[in-house]
This record gives structure tokens, sequence and C-alpha cells, in this order.
């Protein structure tokens, strides 16, 4: 009779198994992974904070946006969301979540209303989102066929190196970087961003004239964004 193989042996092969379909896991393929990059800054108050997160929530509920995240080759995006001022303010509100449907969709809403604010001061660097926000895509825990930063903001870079460079940088990397520029201090701030900032495949700006017409601009941002990875 043949001798039964050692415990350890079959205690090694079933971690090697489970770290496999851990790693297959990890890996799980998505339309889009996108990060949500809102403003911060001294200059954004606590009602155009909530003015901000508000109109994100809003737009992960709409039917439109939630058609065109099923519309696409997996049916799914993963997105995160993160705070960010000067160049080394930056902070992850909500890790990253995959959305496939209306109930997921409106739960990655709801955690954004629900996380608290933890930056409230620091410079505009628009260079220190675009790194850092570079840096968190092999940690999604998916790979997306498109990879894209959406910035929002008020204001031009004061801090930091030069954001054309680290938007060259990102570029570089296959990524690709929106913008939302908030009218209220920069009458031509749509454009500064599309000189400095905005870069990749498909890249464009969308103004907002105000932070009350926040929630129709990234509407119709994020059905750009998630239509463009159907497109794909």
């Amino acid at each position: 009779m043949p001798a039964l193989p050692h415990p350890r042996w079959i205690a090694a092969l079933a971690l090697t198994l489970v770290v496999g379909c851990g790693g297959a896991a990890r890996a799980a393929p998505v339309d889009l992974e996108l990060v949500l990059a809102v403003d911060c800054s001294g200059s954004i108050d606590d009602d155009e904070f909530a003015l901000q997160i508000k109109g994100y929530a809003q737009a992960f509920s709409h039917p439109s946006v939630i058609r065109a995240i099923r519309s696409g080759q997996h049916g799914a995006i993963a997105v995160t969301y993160v705070q960010w001022s000067g160049p080394f303010f930056q902070a992850q509100g909500v890790g990253w979540t995959l959305v496939s449907d209306a109930d997921t969709a409106e739960g990655f809403g709801a955690k954004m209303v629900a996380a608290p604010r933890t930056i409230h001061r620091g410079g505009t660097s628009l260079s220190g989102i675009i790194d850092y926000a570079s840096n968190l895509f092999g940690k999604s825990g998916h790979e997306g066929i498109r990879r894209v930063i959406d910035i929002s903001g008020d204001g031009i870079n004061n801090a930091g190196r030069r954001p054309s460079d680290a938007r060259d940088d990102a570029v570089s990397r296959g990524l690709t970087i929106n913008g939302l520029a908030i009218l209220t201090d920069y009458g031509g701030l749509d454009r500064y961003f599309e000189e400095n900032v905005v870069g990749g495949p498909g890249a464009f700006v969308i103004a907002a004239e105000s932070f009350e017409s926040f929630a129709a601009a990234i509407l119709n941002k994020l059905i750009r964004e998630i239509a463009q990875a159907s497109l794909e």
C-alpha cells in the first residue's frame, strides 16, 4: 500500500490553492479603475465640500450611470474616493470598491457621504494628487481596461512640482487624467486644466460655474468616463 502524503504537504498544497485563488480574485477584470480626487484645500469650506460629496453620491445613484456601468464588457468598475490639498496632504476617504449595479453604486455613494473630511487645510497641489493617485492603481484588486484619475478642484497649482510634469509621468504609465474645474475663484480654470492637468486617451475637462452646479457637472462627467470605458 503506497504511503499517504504527509499532513504538512497537504496543508502546503491547500495554502497554495488558496493563495492562487486569492491572486486570481485580486486581479478580477473591470471596465474602468477610477480615482475620484476631491479638493479639500483651504479654499474649500465645509459647505462647499459637502456639495461636492453630495454631487458624487447623487451621480452614482442616477440610472444613466448605472446603465453606463452595466453596458461595459465586464459590467463593472472599481472606484476609490480620495481627499487632497497640498503636496503631502492626500487620504483615501473610501477604499477601492467594486460597483456593478444599483445597490453597489448607491452603497459607494453612501460611503462617500459617511466618510469624514480629514483634510481641512493646505495649498493646492495638482501635481501632488496626480502622483498620489497614480500609485493607487496597483492596489485596486482589479485590472481595468482603462485607468482614470478624476480630479475636481477650484484652483491652480500653487505647491509642489509642475502639474504638467506629473501629468506627463502619469500618461506615460497608460493613465488618463480628467478634470472638473470649479470656476468660483478662477474664471479660466478650465483652460488651465486643459493645458496643465488633463492628459491621456480620451482626456477632457468639464467646467462647473459654481458649487451648486457641481452635481450636474459630475453626473455628465461620470457618464462620459464610464461610457468611454465601455467602448474600448
